[in-house]
């Protein structure tokens, strides 16, 4: 998913890879030798999908298409197909394990890591035979090459701007599953330390919500190395009980940008809030997303603002709290709404002018 103010990992290799340029041996149509640039932090999931990819071009190859992983299909193959006590079944495990800890998620066994060929228009080149390369899927929409892997273990630079004629595949993290298990750690996280917000309302009544009629998320271009973003807001104000409460909800229709969807969906409840306002912040799931380490910043910067009888608007306080390499290779910061209340109606545009929303009033009536 490509978008103007959110930006998303550079895509980075691994220098015992590199070659010089001397030695760069690669087919014309494959694209120059990618320089050595700067590594991927270790342990990042940056590195570890640029690992996983290298192996797949290389000693890994033969296997993992005996395991199917690498077919002519643009839809995402798990690699925890390749199971059994097998050197490729052993990388993915790793490597699944690395990805876990590196989104700060729970050891649950749960797989992340996919694989998927790149377009559609390099099937045809696929089947006539053309040796195909892999890449870590990259997330910057500012990078202006891809940089791949091939059989040699040769880096190959491709350009970002146009689909490459020979076939690639991308190493990716399934956005979808990290998000549903990025937002049970945020929520548990929260709650732990106070900061959700508690329905005060008796059973035979009601209470007001925010409903979410449209939203669209401007667009510059979708490159062919991008996949579909799951999009996730926090919204925030004060619970009953003074303190900054903190809620989140997913947007998982959200798969293109410039195009308006109509969800109809409950985006505000403020049945728990003390106020009748709250604050929305919009962000991304990238692949890269740490949500234990976004869940202890909101809660070391929220847990320090006290409510002085008046609202205080909260959007700058859950931006303030973003790690700050969210700002240069991991933004997942997508746009945010100031003082939503239970009157709320119509067309408003984000203060990032990302995004664009209408919405309603509605009362949410028991049963």
């Amino acid at each position: 998913m490509s978008q103007s103010s959110p930006t998303r990992l550079v895509v980075s290799t691994l220098g015992a890879l590199a070659v010089t340029a001397g030695l760069a041996t690669a087919p014309a149509h494959a694209g120059p030798a990618a320089p050595a640039g700067p590594a991927a932090p270790t342990g990042s999931v940056a590195a570890i999908t640029e690992h996983l990819a290298a192996r797949l071009a290389g000693d890994l190859a033969d296997d993992a298409r005996r395991a199917g992983l690498l077919t002519a299909s643009t839809r995402p193959v798990p690699l925890s197909r390749a199971a059994g006590d097998t050197a490729l079944g052993r990388a993915v495990r790793d490597a699944d394990r690395a990805v876990l800890t590196a989104k700060g998620l729970p050891q649950d066994g749960t797989s992340l890591l996919t694989v998927r060929l790149a377009h559609a228009d390099m099937a045809a080149a696929l089947g006539r035979g053309v040796a195909p390369l892999v890449a870590s899927s990259p997330a910057d929409d500012e990078a202006t090459t891809v940089t791949a892997h091939d059989r040699a273990g040769r880096r190959v630079a491709l350009p970002a701007d146009r689909v490459p004629a020979r076939p690639v595949y991308l190493v990716e993290v399934d956005t979808t599953t990290a998000l549903a298990k990025g937002v049970e750690v945020l929520r548990s996280t929260l709650s732990q330390r106070g900061l959700s917000p508690t329905a005060a309302v008796a059973p035979a009544s009601g209470y007001w919500a925010t409903q979410l009629t449209s939203i669209r998320l401007e667009d510059d271009k979708e490159p062919w190395h991008k996949g579909d973003a799951e999009i996730f807001a926090i919204n925030a104000g004060f619970g009953l009980d003074g303190k900054v409460a903190v809620d989140t909800v997913q947007l998982p229709y959200l798969d293109e940008d410039g195009k308006t969807y109509y969800p109809n969906q409950l985006l505000v409840h403020f049945s728990g809030y003390k106020y009748n306002l709250a604050d929305l912040v919009m962000m991304e799931e990238d692949g890269g997303t740490n949500y234990r380490d976004l869940a202890l910043a909101l809660t070391q910067a929220l847990l320090t603002i006290v409510d002085g009888g008046a609202y205080i608007p909260l959007v700058n306080a859950i931006i303030n709290a973003l790690p700050d390499s969210w700002w240069t290779d991991d933004p997942d910061y997508v746009d945010s709404w100031y003082t939503l209340s239970t009157a709320t109606s119509g067309t408003l545009r984000g203060a990032a002018g990302n995004g664009t929303m209408t919405v309603t009033p509605y009362w949410v009536s028991p049963l």
